[in-house]
């Protein structure tokens, strides 16, 4: 994650990048995605496209990214993007 971080160009800011290697945080938050189209391609266990806003151990704000047609997000991922979930912390205060 420290690589990521660093190709991100995100090292001293407050976005804190985390690893979960066994799927524990996914499968915890219900963001494993499930649906058939991916899981058919070989992709499992992989974690639904989603953003998170937490203060202090509380979720403020989580955005998922996904539809029927799209189940990772990949074509509109907009509301898991910063300007998205700009929106959603502003809106939860």
């Amino acid at each position: 994650m420290q690589a990521w971080g660093k190709d991100q160009k995100v090292g001293l800011s407050m976005l804190q990048l985390m690893a979960d290697p066994a799927g524990e945080l996914t499968k915890a938050l219900d963001m494993e995605l499930t649906h058939p189209g991916p899981i058919s391609k070989g992709i499992v266990g992989r974690c639904k496209r989603f953003a998170l806003y937490a203060v202090n151990g509380e979720i403020k704000a989580i955005n998922v990214s996904e539809s029927e047609d799209d189940p990772a997000g990949d074509d509109n991922p907009e509301d898991t993007l910063a300007e998205g979930m700009l929106k959603a912390i502003e809106a939860s205060k």
